[in-house]
């Protein structure tokens, strides 16, 4: 089974996001553009549910700063989604992986 999370800095922690924001108005002149969040996607396969739910707040997220969702929340918003291309390396991937392996251990 795959079991699938999102983390998202909460608001006050959000300094990417604001960032990013600030660049894609500017950059890219969009000035009408009012918010941006960031919500990074961790799939994870080959683990048993215990031992994902026990890596969720360990591994995936840091329960002081992000939200946790099993879905990206609903609202009336658009998406763009941007991952590694295949065979490329995925430093956030190969850390979790890695995390992962010491935990189960």
């Amino acid at each position: 089974m795959v079991y699938r999370i999102y983390a998202e800095k909460k608001a006050p922690y959000a300094v990417e996001a604001k960032a990013l924001l600030e660049e894609m108005r500017s950059l890219l002149d969009l000035p009408e553009l009012t918010g941006l969040r960031i919500l990074n996607r961790y799939d994870a396969e080959g683990l048993d549910e215990a031992l994902f739910r026990r890596c969720v707040p360990i591994v995936f997220s840091e329960p002081a700063v992000d939200e946790i969702y099993e879905e990206i929340p609903a609202g009336d918003h658009a998406v763009f989604a941007v991952e590694a291309l295949p065979g490329q390396f995925d430093q956030r991937a190969d850390s979790a992986a890695q995390c992962v392996q010491f935990i189960s251990a």
